[in-house]
């Protein structure tokens, strides 16, 4: 019998049927056997014992700023950062400069990530109504994980604020449509009465709920879920923040998927705006105590699909800028999974429910191919965790260029001990062992390709 290249062995494996005791083999990259002996020849094992054994966690919300915002991130130091915190893939975003809306600019992103990424990779497409007819066709292409659309302030074309451009990305493609549900009209009205009744030094950043309101995130939602329903095109809807989005999008789950963040799960307004100012700045706002009761509702009545980092660093420089010229927008793929765990050690929800979120979910929505979860003929990609270490967050540790967190020194329980892609140690016990280059793009079942 052919030796195995990895053994794990002893640890708490969580599989679709449970999470039991046992040990998993791997030969050529893939998952070959579950519940083998702890005794079979393989050319590396790690003793798991009292460690969880997870499917790799998979980051369906990034934005790692290359090309145009180097400054802040690259697809480098971006997803060193996430194997650094157990994530063994990563989605990124298109509202780069260039923007990622032609096969030329997803190309780029490609050629870079293979030379320079530590983890698989997929990209977004953005969804503009300038190349809405030409959507059928690209979003097939390589690396192509979805097409993203922003309804509330972004970058230039990246904005179809009206109905009739969301409608013209809709009617384009069967992929996953992935949206930032923000009404830019009532922001803007919002935002030019602010500063129309306040004196300069009373705009601060305490407002940006305010600003961004949950009016403003429950109409576009309602207006993006009609337009989905018109069309017959699935969509999944990034970052909710408020109970009154939560009403509708349970009404609509036959068409509509469904994110939220951890920052969304852990911080609460006013206070988050007093202890961290702008740190806490982010595109939808944090927001009061009661619509982080409704988020965690529906993480456990089921109506949320997957957590996602939305990691979107901005230089300290950047962010210390007086509000609301400061950018919005936080690190946090790194802290993504030790913030989580926190949550199943306080007993918010279950080790099993957050798989469901972070490696299920994503292989769900995304229909991404042989990733997500711990089963035969899968790739070999686990997060292995402790769920009892104690852990100090702070900023040296962060490999982001950005250098910060918004968790800088809080403890949590709970920290990744092992990423392991493909069979492939990426972090052993905080160590970073994979090289720039090792990622491949992930592959998605709808176009295998």
């Amino acid at each position: 019998m052919e030796k195995f290249d990895l053994l794990l062995k002893n640890g708490h494996v969580v599989t679709p049927s449970g999470t039991v005791q046992t040990n998993v083999a791997v030969r050529g990259g893939k998952i070959v056997e579950i519940g083998c002996s702890a005794d079979v020849d393989a050319a590396e094992a790690i003793d798991c014992t009292g460690l969880h054994v997870l499917p790799g966690v998979i980051d369906t919300q990034v934005h790692f700023r290359e090309p145009g915002g180097e400054h802040k991130e690259t697809l480098e130091t971006g997803t060193k950062a996430a194997i650094a915190g157990g994530v063994t893939a990563i989605f990124e975003m298109p509202n780069t400069n260039p923007l990622t809306i032609t096969p030329e600019s997803l190309q780029w992103k490609l050629d870079k990530a293979a030379a320079t990424s530590y983890c698989d990779y997929a990209f977004y497409l953005g969804g503009t109504a300038d190349y809405a007819d030409q959507l059928n066709e690209w979003e097939n292409f390589k690396g192509v994980c979805g097409i993203k659309i922003f309804m509330g302030s972004s970058t230039g074309s990246l904005l179809p604020s009206e109905d009739e451009a969301i409608e013209a990305v809709l009617k384009n493609g069967r992929r996953i449509v992935a949206v930032h549900a923000e009404d830019e009209q009532i922001m803007a009205k919002n935002k030019a009465e602010m500063l129309d009744v306040l004196a300069p030094e009373d705009v601060t950043v305490d407002l940006h709920p305010k600003w961004r309101s949950a009016e403003s995130s429950a109409n576009a939602v309602k207006r993006v879920v009609n337009l989905a329903r018109k069309t017959g095109r699935r969509i999944h809807v990034l970052h909710i923040t408020c109970a009154e989005e939560l009403e509708i999008l349970r009404q609509n789950k036959d068409l509509v998927t469904v994110e939220v963040l951890p920052n969304h799960l852990t911080l609460a307004a006013p206070d988050c705006y007093e202890a961290l100012g702008s740190k806490a700045q982010q595109n939808p706002p944090i927001r009061e105590q009661h619509h982080q009761d409704a988020l965690w509702q529906a993480i456990a009545d089921g109506t949320i699909d997957i957590i996602g980092s939305d990691h979107a660093p901005h230089t300290l420089d950047e962010k210390a800028q007086p509000y609301p010229k400061s950018p919005s927008g936080t690190p946090g793929v790194q802290t993504m999974l030790p913030i989580m765990l926190n949550h199943v050690n306080a007993g918010r929800l279950s080790l099993e429910r957050l798989v469901d979120l972070l490696c299920y979910g994503p292989q769900r929505v995304h229909q991404i191919a042989a990733k997500g979860r711990i089963a035969a003929g899968y790739d070999a990609d686990f997060t292995i965790v402790d769920l009892k270490k104690q852990q100090r967050i702070d900023d040296a540790q962060q490999y982001s260029k950005a250098g910060w967190s918004p968790y800088h020194d809080m403890v949590v329980t709970g920290w990744p001990i092992y990423t392991i892609i493909r069979g492939h140690i990426a972090m052993a016990e905080d160590e970073i062992r994979a090289k720039p280059g090792f990622g491949v793009a992930v592959r998605f079942r709808e176009t295998m390709r």
